[in-house]
């Protein structure tokens, strides 16, 4: 024994939606409203205008998708031309999210007070004018994410792998040559573990493993022997600021709690940036300039 499962049948009867269901050999009709002229879309279905809502964001989802994949596949001139097209969008954006992150602030003008009595609810309001300005901590936000700041030594020399890295040749007949130590000072964090000798491809040997700086502050004309926090950018390669290769005009992160700054708001600034002055592996030390 089996059952027809009953599917419903929308058509049209003198100008009327019908349904129908049908199932093992009977039918029965159902009026449900007269049709309006020129109608498409069916009882209980969404409107049109919802459809379209519904395609447009999905459309909208699958767009970042679609650009990257048509950006991995340009080649030669029409690539240059997509992503010069594409990096002018991201400048609007970035502007646009600037204009929305700036915040209004009250500030003093040097303009004369107006002659003539003021009232006393207006006292606090004269000679004032809003300004936009960004707040320092989205100033710093943004330095830090563009990599780019006011440093003593704008240029530097750059610093090839011939000269960073020694091959190191390994295997029962020494014939392996997939190693590499490297022979500029380096940081590691504080719980820096090596990797086992069979998977560690770049050796930093613990002899040029720095934990100090010393570090010259502009505007004191002193210097302090602060411990390193960590290496922000290595001019020369991406490669050296992962491994925590400091060379000249390498930007390190110095803690400066012992110095006793503070911010506007009252907190006491714990880590700071300093540009390294000298070539650490001739001195024995690190040498660098505080970036205030």
């Amino acid at each position: 024994m089996f059952c027809i499962q009953s599917v419903p049948v929308y058509f049209w009867i003198q100008n009327q939606v019908v349904c129908s269901s049908e199932s093992s050999g009977f039918a029965c009709y159902e009026f449900l409203r007269p049709a309006v002229d020129n109608e498409v879309a069916l009882p209980n279905c969404p409107s049109n205008f919802a459809v379209f809502q519904q395609g447009r964001r999905k459309k909208e989802g699958r767009m970042a998708h679609e650009r990257a994949q048509k950006a991995k596949k340009l080649r030669g001139i029409r690539a240059k031309l997509y992503n010069k097209k594409r990096h002018a969008e991201k400048v609007q954006m970035k502007k646009t999210i600037k204009m929305h992150e700036e915040r209004k602030t009250k500030q003093k003008s040097n303009d004369d007070v107006p002659d003539g009595a003021v009232p006393a609810y207006l006292l606090d309001r004269e000679g004032q004018t809003r300004a936009k300005v960004l707040s320092n901590m989205i100033k710093q936000k943004r330095k830090e994410k563009a990599g780019k700041w006011e440093v003593p030594l704008p240029k530097v020399r750059g610093v090839s792998e011939k000269e960073v890295f020694r091959v190191v040749k390994t295997g029962k007949s020494k014939r392996k040559g997939w190693k590499r130590m490297v022979t500029k000072v380096t940081y590691v964090g504080e719980g820096f573990t090596r990797k086992p000798p069979k998977y560690e491809r770049f050796i930093r040997p613990m002899a040029l493993r720095y934990k100090k700086a010393h570090v010259t502050h502009p505007e004191l004309k002193a210097t302090f022997c602060l411990p390193v926090i960590g290496v922000k950018k290595n001019p020369t390669s991406p490669l050296y600021t992962s491994l925590g290769v400091i060379t000249k005009g390498t930007v390190i992160e110095v803690n400066v709690s012992e110095l006793g700054l503070v911010t506007q708001g009252g907190k006491v600034i714990w880590g700071k940036y300093a540009q390294v002055t000298n070539n650490p592996e001739n001195d024995g030390c690190i040498n660098a300039v505080l970036l205030v």
